[in-house]
């Protein structure tokens, strides 16, 4: 485990400690801003606190495999709702961007993490990958205009 590059330790589960701090950092007891890597080859834990890194956010997918809607996005019609009641809210009561990154809907990610997550374009993508996982072959695409993606991997893993 490192934090800010210095090493502080090991521990002898580190899926559940990366969850764990995803889990903090997303319920926002650590802040939006910490960077959380799992470096899965070099077997590294890396944690970032420091001021300077480019981060963007990003919506969230549930992947705890106890919640009903694992695999989908966190983001949901309530929030939406929430979202456009905003105009009609004092300042003090708004939902807004602040109540996405609270609730876990959104996260900022920066560079060297988002080299080590999976990210989805579009809603479209995560449904075939999802299908993909669960063993269902794909149609072949005819419509020559179709946008171009990447061909999905039958044999990704998610750790």
């Amino acid at each position: 485990i490192f934090l800010n590059g210095v090493w502080i330790g090991i521990h002898r589960d580190p899926l559940h400690l990366v969850r764990l701090v995803q889990e903090l950092r997303r319920r926002g007891s650590i802040s939006h801003e910490v960077s959380v890597i799992r470096d899965i080859r070099d077997r590294e834990f890396k944690i970032f606190t420091d001021a300077g890194r480019v981060c963007r956010p990003l919506f969230v997918i549930d992947n705890d495999p106890t919640h009903e809607r694992r695999g989908q996005l966190v983001l949901t019609k309530e929030h939406v709702l929430q979202l456009e009641e905003d105009h009609t809210l004092p300042e003090d009561q708004k939902f807004g961007w602040k109540g996405l990154l609270e609730c876990g809907a959104v996260e900022y990610v920066d560079a060297e993490e988002e080299e080590t997550i999976m990210i989805v374009m579009t809603p479209e993508d995560l449904e075939v990958s999802r299908q993909v996982q669960q063993g269902y072959e794909l149609a072949e695409e005819t419509d020559p205009n179709k946008r171009v993606k990447t061909p999905i991997n039958k044999n990704m893993n998610q750790y």
